[in-house]
């Protein structure tokens, strides 16, 4: 495992375990808690994708790096909401090389 799956473990770990705590001063917590449930995620993941697409429209690159990792973070969010490990996605992944 290189640092970049580390790195990646971490956050999921963190995702995770936000979910299961749902600390009240926590911005993760609070996309479980919040009362459109899955939409809202759904929603904050289209934004940070099209902020990304617009960032690589202007040839941006802290802006796409920036984007990028917002978009990551949400789907990794998304993932723990429907309870698909980063193993899973890892797997699918490798299935497709």
């Amino acid at each position: 495992m290189d640092d970049t799956d580390a790195v990646i473990d971490e956050l999921f770990g963190t995702i995770e375990d936000r979910k299961e705590t749902l600390p009240a001063d926590s911005y993760t917590a609070s996309l479980f808690t919040h009362e459109k449930g899955e939409n809202a995620v759904l929603e904050k993941l289209g934004e940070e994708t099209t902020e990304l697409v617009l960032a690589a429209k202007d040839d941006d690159r802290e802006e796409i790096t920036h984007e990028a990792a917002d978009v990551v973070y949400h789907l990794l969010v998304l993932l723990s909401m429907n309870e698909i490990d980063v193993t899973t996605l890892r797997a699918e992944l490798r299935d497709r090389r």
